[in-house]
């Protein structure tokens, strides 16, 4: 009896198992596909991005005699477009107007779009995409597997005019770019139909602001006439702290405009171009050149 007991208790352990392994192997298989569909989805924009050699410059803000380092990086030579961006949330869902989180984008998240995929009325595709977050250009930057640049990568490329990588002593800069930022509507226009600066990057001021990766990295405080300091400033804000370049009143208007944004606004004359690291670009290059050497070498 005891042998026949031993038995039963045998292979009911086993058939526990069994079906305990079963269902576990299940659940694991639900959380994977769970994570992957948080992932967002590889996209391959064709925009060209041009090589920016590093260097030392005098940023708008911070003290006189403080100057940033900037290192070689890749930026998209032109802004994100209509056409990508809608390629962008066919294949990633969640960043479609009706079903982006609330947290991640405002009530004006893509509002000129006719539905979910489908672009304003008369939009050109080719004209730089608007009415986008910081948390959506984050994600566009990701699936494309790129990033978005930092402020002063943005900033050291912005100095450059079509002859010269540093164009803030001609008079004529800062007037021109105030020009250009007074003009009306003019993000509906097509990308790449001005002349490229000196680094071949076309749009840098003729189109849309632009978002940086830490745009709103920059203490700002309000009027110091006040006498008072708190973190309501930090985010809207009249006056940037210790500006180095007064006269250079389109970089003020830069500042002042990224210092008055919350990571999930919207405006419709805000778009993005995605950067890269070029360390990373060129060990991608090693590798996909190790797979041909090893493919090669088993034929």
């Amino acid at each position: 009896m005891s042998k026949f007991f031993k038995i039963i208790l045998y292979f009911g352990g086993f058939f526990f198992l069994l079906n305990s392994c079963d269902k576990a192997n299940i659940l694991e298989t639900k959380v994977t596909s769970s994570d992957k569909s948080q992932q967002e989805v590889p996209i391959t924009p064709t925009v060209k991005m041009a090589l920016i050699k590093g260097g030392e410059y005098q940023p708008f803000y911070g003290e006189d005699s403080t100057l940033a380092q900037v290192e070689d990086f890749l930026l998209d030579e032109r802004p994100v477009t209509n056409g990508e961006f809608l390629d962008f949330v066919k294949k990633n869902p969640k960043w479609k107007r009706s079903q982006v989180k609330e947290v991640f984008a405002d009530d004006t998240y893509l509002k000129d779009w006719q539905d979910d995929e489908t672009l304003p009325k008369n939009a050109d595709p080719d004209a730089p995409i608007t009415f986008v977050s910081w948390f959506a250009a984050k994600a566009y930057a990701k699936s494309a597997g790129k990033r978005l640049p930092t402020l002063d990568e943005w900033e050291y490329v912005a100095m450059a005019d079509e002859e010269t990588s540093n164009a803030r002593n001609k008079p004529s800069y800062s007037a021109h770019l105030i020009n250009l930022y007074n003009q009306k509507e003019r993000e509906k226009h097509k990308v790449q139909l001005s002349k490229p600066n000196y680094w071949g990057v076309y749009n840098m001021f003729d189109l849309v602001w632009e978002w940086t990766d830490d745009f709103n990295s920059i203490m700002t405080t309000s009027d110091s006439r006040t006498a008072e300091y708190d973190d309501k400033g930090l985010f809207c804000a009249s006056a940037a702290t210790s500006t180095t370049d007064v006269l250079n009143y389109a970089s003020f208007m830069r500042y002042a405009f990224r210092s008055s944004l919350k990571a999930n606004y919207t405006v419709g004359n805000l778009g993005f171009r995605c950067a890269k690291d070029v360390a990373n670009e060129k060990f991608n290059l090693l590798i996909n050149n190790q797979s041909i050497f090893i493919f090669l070498s088993g034929t």
